[in-house]
């Protein structure tokens, strides 16, 4: 390859790169070898292994880059790259030529308009931590390959961890490579309404011929599904349509398969059939992360960086409480025209999050913490709190307790009954509503449960 062809193949390969986040490059379209360029023709060879892969979902991507470097009327071929030939012409061959049989891409066709979700929810802004490391990996192999690693993903974790974010992240993913493929996005609760109003206007094979023909489903929230009948069984005949026909599958929960015990059986097997990949609330480095993004993704200027370690130390279980902590606070600096600094974001979260004061505490309580506790206060032992017994005495500390560990910690219903003797999520649910009714009609009762939260607030 003479210097003007380098030259050229550098401009489409910084093309590629600057099109694609990282990962992408690096694994799939750096391995590309340029074995000629001649007038607007490009011919590339690819790893065998991954050849076919790179026409389908790089195709188009190619094909522009091509036409940037070589001008509109560019055509690129792509062919598997021969390990035992050499991968530099031969004296005999003619200077530049390809050293396998190429196939020309297939014509660009003109590129259709997009419904992407979010477009803050993407790969590049998805903040990386130990506590999510094994979800986002797994997530982006499944942008990456679809049907061809893990199905389906299931991604499960408490509220506001980033289980919607990485969903939203490999749809945009996979449109944004490739627009003709069918993908479908919706939550338990959608997927539940839209079933139901097909039932009711009698179009259900219009719904399932909708559904059954997505090359990828994702949907968020499926612990929605538990004790919807009829929603189950037309959700378990799309499930196996789907994964029979070898499309991907990709579903979000708060809990793991095991916990959705309302759920049948059938179908928790197929969610555990695949990848479970569990994700946390994130630790205070990933925080502070998270909040730097999102300050250089919005060009907001800092008075100071302490601002941040305010709300990071305060915010600790919730993504999204913790990016709202940072617009509240940003806002109240453009309405009063005061800096961003530490003492700004102290008073905004004092008045906005007051149940958010600043503790020595590094991690929430956990539920062990607010066990000990409530049997300090109500002068119990463990062995009575979590006993099957059902005196008065002992009703009202163990609701307590549930009640707290519903609120202060990020663990599911069934794992909050599973450390209450082995109860069922249905009686910690049923706790919660009990406690909270006394605490509306009792003032003594709200007080003690009142005193009972400052005291874990501050152990």
């Amino acid at each position: 390859m003479d210097h003007l062809a380098a030259d050229t193949w550098s401009q489409i390969k910084a093309h590629l790169a600057s099109a694609v986040d990282e990962t992408t490059y690096e694994l799939w379209l750096a391995p590309l070898r340029c074995s000629l360029i001649s007038g607007s023709r490009l011919v590339l060879a690819a790893p065998s292994e991954t050849e076919a892969w790179v026409r389908t979902r790089f195709g188009r991507l190619l094909q522009v880059a091509a036409a940037t470097a070589l001008g509109p009327d560019a055509t690129v071929e792509l062919g598997p790259e021969q390990r035992s030939s050499p991968r530099h012409p031969t004296p005999h061959a003619p200077a530049g030529a390809c050293p396998s049989p190429t196939t020309p891409l297939d014509p660009p066709l003109p590129r259709p308009k997009l419904n992407l979700p979010n477009p803050k929810l993407t790969f590049e802004q998805f903040v990386i931590g130990d506590s999510n490391r094994l979800a986002h990996a797994a997530a982006l192999t499944v942008a990456e390959m679809p049907s061809q690693a893990y199905n389906p993903l299931f991604l499960c974790g408490p509220p506001g961890v980033g289980k919607t974010h990485l969903l939203s992240a490999i749809s945009t993913f996979l449109l944004s490579h490739d627009p003709t493929i069918t993908v479908h996005m919706l939550t338990g609760e959608q997927f539940t309404n839209e079933f139901l109003q097909a039932l009711s206007s009698s179009s259900t094979e219009a719904f399932k011929s909708r559904l059954r023909r997505a090359d990828v489903l994702l949907i968020d929230d499926v612990q929605f599904l538990e004790r919807k009948t009829r929603t189950e069984e037309e959700f378990f005949h799309t499930f196996n349509s789907l994964y029979d026909a070898g499309s991907q599958l990709v579903l979000s929960c708060d809990r793991p398969p095991r916990d959705l015990s309302a759920l049948e059986e059938r179908l928790r097997a197929r969610f555990e059939s695949g990848l479970v990949a569990d994700m946390s609330p994130p630790d205070r480095r990933t925080r502070l992360a998270i909040l730097r993004k999102r300050v250089a993704h919005d060009g907001i200027e800092l008075a100071e960086q302490e601002a941040l370690d305010v709300i990071a130390d305060r915010m600790q279980t919730n993504v999204r409480v913790l990016e709202g902590a940072l617009i509240r606070v940003v806002a109240f600096a453009s309405l009063t025209g005061r800096p961003i600094d530490a003492q700004l974001a102290t008073e905004v979260i004092d008045g906005l999050y007051r149940d958010a004061k600043l503790t020595d505490r590094v991690a929430p309580p956990t539920i062990a913490d607010i066990q000990s506790a409530t049997c300090r206060q109500f002068g119990l032992s463990a062995e009575e709190l979590l006993s099957p017994g059902r005196a008065r005495r002992l009703t009202w500390p163990r609701q307590v307790a549930m009640l707290l560990c519903r609120e202060l910690t990020s663990e599911s219903l069934p794992a909050i009954g599973r450390s209450f003797g082995g109860r069922d999520h249905s009686t910690v649910l049923h706790a919660c509503e009990r406690a909270t009714r006394r605490m509306m009609e009792d003032e003594a009762a709200r007080r003690a449960v009142e005193n009972l939260r400052q005291v874990l607030r501050r152990a």
